[in-house]
């Protein structure tokens, strides 16, 4: 079988322009493409070369924030800065936690601003 990747992940998010510029920010990615969706609604791709998040609004309220692990436990994202990225969440009005160093990377946690869960790792 050939060699597989994930391309993209798509989130639903109350603000478009606010996620996509945290992610462009965090990670020192683009948009790579931004226009309407076909559910309605619009979408920005925000990303690299080879992969992205898909940031989905439907231009309607959301209708709350998920319990923690549903519907997805969490976004993982790989960082060569771990303190970086915790100063970009902070600056972002957003709060780190569950600080942790064990094999085989450093990591943090955070809640953006509609109840999705990242955690940040550094290899480094």
């Amino acid at each position: 079988m050939p060699q597989s990747r994930l391309e993209h992940i798509n989130i639903t998010v109350s603000d478009i322009e606010r996620s996509a510029a945290l992610l462009e920010r965090l990670m020192g990615w683009h948009i790579r493409w931004r226009g309407p969706s076909q559910l309605g609604g619009e979408t920005i791709h925000v990303g690299g070369k080879d992969d992205y998040i898909a940031v989905y609004t439907s231009g309607a309220p959301l209708p709350g924030r998920h319990a923690k692990g549903a519907p997805l436990n969490h976004v993982g994202l790989v960082v060569g800065d771990l303190d970086a990225a915790e100063a970009v969440v902070k600056e972002a009005g957003l709060e780190p936690f569950n600080h942790a160093d064990y094999e085989p990377g450093r990591r943090f946690y955070f809640f953006d601003w509609d109840g999705i869960e990242f955690e940040m790792v550094s290899y480094a």
